[in-house]
């Protein structure tokens, strides 16, 4: 057996003992998720009842009929154990049920309508800010950088200490209410039904930059301030040494040696940021009233829709245990210095 057969066969074994690990995980965050809920004490049908008899503006007859009606339809009328039983088999085929809130409507559509915008936001606003606060970083963090960067770039960093949502309503007050540059609210205007057309694509950008713009301002600083604290670890360690020893070229040095070596740990902050982009960024979406997952969630959390509240927290444990996972199994292709064996 060579020695690049012994390396598949022990990076084979590490990958199964991570996927293992992320399955069990997976498993004990579902139990948590289904058993948390039913903790409180609080019956999710009656109270769904309960608002719409309110909105009504009279209590309606039989509304315990109803809610045992409605506990069959949904099943919380069986014993937990079978609860539990018919929760992990829909799991499984990624089945969420039906939202009490919206009944008819599924849970999975109420996703489905939500995610697209979701992601089409919140993963072009982490890209963007994640290559430009990198760059920024990586300039700011080398000695050999222009002068007039620093005017450029760290008026920018401070907004990192803005929360997002703050800097939203800060650019909602001057571009939307003062200068009425852009809209206040929505995904798209008014009275507009979503279609495959270059104007509905115009209108949807319209509406969109500014959340955008106050989520991409208010990373900015995150991704450069620990993109230029790796540069300038990296300016004292051997391997920098040794290169500018050598009479590498400045670029050289700043691409191959600097860069290369800082960038890793950006790149795991990446994958652990898109693993968060299908929670939506709930108080930009609802501040905005976004259509994306965040103001799913909180709608569903007003109205008391576990339902969907299980289905968007699953979804986030096995988004962010997927990107661990990935980031597991490929840290050490990207970092020969990172060892597959236990202990290493």
């Amino acid at each position: 057996m060579t020695f690049r057969d012994i390396v598949a066969a022990v990076y084979t074994n590490y990958v199964f003992r991570r996927f293992l690990f992320f399955l069990l995980i997976i498993w004990i965050a579902s139990t948590a998720i289904f058993l948390i809920p039913r903790l409180s004490g609080q019956d999710p049908v009656k109270e769904k009842l309960l608002l719409e008899a309110q909105r009504g503006g009279h209590m309606q007859a039989g509304l315990e009929e109803m809610a045992a009606t409605y506990s069959r339809k949904f099943g919380l009328d069986k014993p937990l154990i079978v609860q539990y039983g018919n929760y992990m088999a829909d799991l499984l085929r990624f089945d969420f049920g039906p939202s009490i809130a919206y009944f008819p409507k599924s849970v999975n559509s109420l996703i489905g309508d939500s995610v697209i915008w979701t992601f089409g936001l919140l993963a072009v606003c982490t890209f963007i800010a994640f290559f430009v606060g990198t760059v920024a970083g990586a300039l700011l963090g080398w000695p050999k950088s222009p002068n007039f960067l620093q005017y450029i770039f760290m008026p920018i960093l401070t907004l990192a200490a803005i929360p997002y949502y703050l800097l939203a309503l800060v650019l909602i007050y001057i571009f939307a209410f003062n200068l009425d540059w852009f809209p206040l609210f929505g995904g798209y205007s008014v009275a507009t039904l979503p279609r495959w057309e270059l104007s509905f694509t115009i209108d949807v950008i319209h509406h969109a930059i500014l959340p955008a713009a106050s989520i991409v301002l208010a990373s900015l600083g995150f991704w450069a301030l620990g993109m230029r604290g790796m540069m300038v670890t990296n300016q004292g360690e051997d391997f920098m040494i040794a290169a500018e020893a050598k009479g590498l070229r400045s670029i050289r040095l700043f691409f191959n040696y600097a860069v290369r070596n800082a960038v890793l740990p950006q790149t795991t902050a990446l994958a652990l940021s898109l693993g968060t982009v299908f929670t939506g960024s709930v108080l930009v979406e609802v501040i905005f009233r976004y259509p994306g997952l965040g103001n799913t969630l909180y709608q569903a959390i007003k109205l008391n829709d576990f339902f969907v509240i299980r289905g968007m927290i699953f979804i986030v444990i096995v988004t962010l245990g997927l990107a661990t996972f990935i980031i597991d199994v490929t840290y050490p292709l990207l970092d020969p210095r990172v060892s597959y064996k236990r202990g290493g």
